[in-house]
């Protein structure tokens, strides 16, 4: 449904905008004549700077181009605002996963595990990472018990260098990765005043730091291929702050920015590879990482299952939403 084209727009502002700087930059501003006192000479002052006074085709140009950007944004407003609509009616068909290999952190538990096994089930290859071998290697074995295609590497997501070694034994055992899932999270559930700074700095290492190393690692193979989808795990509290979760909540805030910032960065390059994001905000999900939650209402909002979260991700991720 692409009834505008945003890069042709941009590019028209562009010219627009170019081509009023270039006559307000046109505008030479002439020094007065400087009074000369010598014999014969009065000394009387003249204005000789003409363009002390705001040139009136320069303010028509400025007030067309800044009717232009108002019509531009309403256009737009209007479009996002249509399709929205439409893609609540007419959802996208998700797309087939079978040759994809999908990467997945953290998938030694919870969401991790049930992503891998069914992205498995669904035909793709699945590379399983996790600092802990044995629960890994325990994923990875389920899925093979279900005549699934799954490889385990252990690695520690907080250190860039085994995050790139691991990418080049995956490069060349299993292939490129087309879908990367950076789930690997941990989650310190007390006041602020009470958290230590390990804590607090192992949260935003793992939670926010090995987004960057990954995406540093794996994008490049993405972009080059020209497939690939990046899903990212935020959470609830990366929209809305939580009490007892602040340096939490800090980190899952800042997934959201570096998913939103590099979709723009991309949407920019000139070589405009076709790379999906997917953000997920998952609410309370039963992991272990929240230990007894207070919920008000649990009867009508309880912890979600790690299979029905996953579920809900891997629909939105084939589908291309950008949220879910």
């Amino acid at each position: 449904m692409n009834l505008i084209q945003d890069d042709n727009i941009d590019n028209a502002l562009s010219v627009f905008r170019s081509e009023r700087q270039f006559l307000e930059d046109s505008q030479v501003r002439i020094p007065p004549k400087p009074a000369s006192f010598g014999k014969g000479s009065t000394n009387t002052k003249t204005d000789s700077s003409p363009n002390k006074r705001p040139n009136a085709g320069i303010k028509i140009y400025n007030l067309i181009i800044l009717l232009v950007d108002i019509v531009v944004m309403l256009v737009r407003w209007i479009y996002f605002t249509l399709e929205s609509i439409y893609l609540l009616v007419v959802p996208p068909k998700p797309v087939d996963v079978s040759k994809d290999v999908v990467l997945i952190t953290g998938a030694g538990h919870g969401i991790g595990r049930s992503l891998a096994q069914q992205y498995a089930a669904l035909g793709a290859t699945v590379v399983c990472v996790d600092i802990n071998d044995k629960m890994n290697q325990e994923t990875v074995a389920s899925i093979k018990q279900q005549k699934g295609n799954a490889f385990g590497y252990v690695c520690d997501v907080t250190n860039r260098e085994q995050i790139i070694e691991v990418q080049k034994t995956v490069k060349q055992q299993v292939g490129v990765v087309t879908i990367l899932v950076n789930n690997a999270g941990i989650m310190p559930t007390h006041p602020l005043f009470q958290q230590t700074e390990n804590e607090i700095r192992k949260t935003y290492e793992i939670n926010v730091m090995a987004h960057f190393w990954m995406l540093q690692t794996y994008l490049p193979d993405m972009i080059q291929k020209n497939r690939g989808f990046i899903v990212a795990l935020s959470s609830i509290a990366g929209l809305i702050g939580l009490n007892n979760l602040v340096p939490y909540c800090g980190s899952k805030y800042a997934v959201r920015g570096i998913m939103e910032s590099l979709a723009e960065e991309l949407r920019q390059d000139p070589r405009k590879p076709a790379i999906r994001f997917t953000s997920v905000y998952p609410y309370m999900v039963d992991t272990g990482l929240c230990k007894k939650p207070k919920m008000r209402f649990p009867s009508l909002m309880g912890l979600v299952k790690p299979d029905e979260a996953a579920a809900a991700i891997i629909d939105g991720q084939r589908r291309g939403l950008e949220e879910v």
